[in-house]
């Protein structure tokens, strides 16, 4: 399942969690909103120098082009049928305790 939460924010489109054979969560996935186009961004953590190192991410390019296409093709697919826009904090904390939003079968 791939979980959508959409946010109003210039830059940041949605807040994702992607689940696994129901049994294997991955969330604070971001849809970002690039220079050219839509791009995913992982989950990551802030370093002590003030980098950020991603703590989940695809093995390769193929598996990362899977996730991102399905991801984007499921974040239209939300806002094309008009699911409610939230700010960002708000989305955050609704992914978080794992209140479904909007939720397509695609992974």
């Amino acid at each position: 399942d791939i979980r959508i939460f959409p946010v109003d924010e210039p830059k940041l489109k949605a807040f994702v969690s992607i689940i696994f054979d129901h049994c294997f969560i991955i969330s604070d996935i971001k849809v970002i909103e690039g220079n050219s186009g839509l791009f995913l961004s992982m989950p990551s953590k802030k370093r002590r120098d003030g980098t950020f190192k991603d703590i989940a991410h695809p093995l390769n390019s193929e598996t990362r082009k899977m996730m991102e296409d399905s991801v984007i093709a499921a974040y239209k697919d939300v806002i094309a049928k008009g699911a409610p826009v939230t700010s960002a904090e708000s989305a955050e904390s609704a992914e978080a305790a794992g209140i479904q939003q909007a939720t397509t079968p695609e992974a």
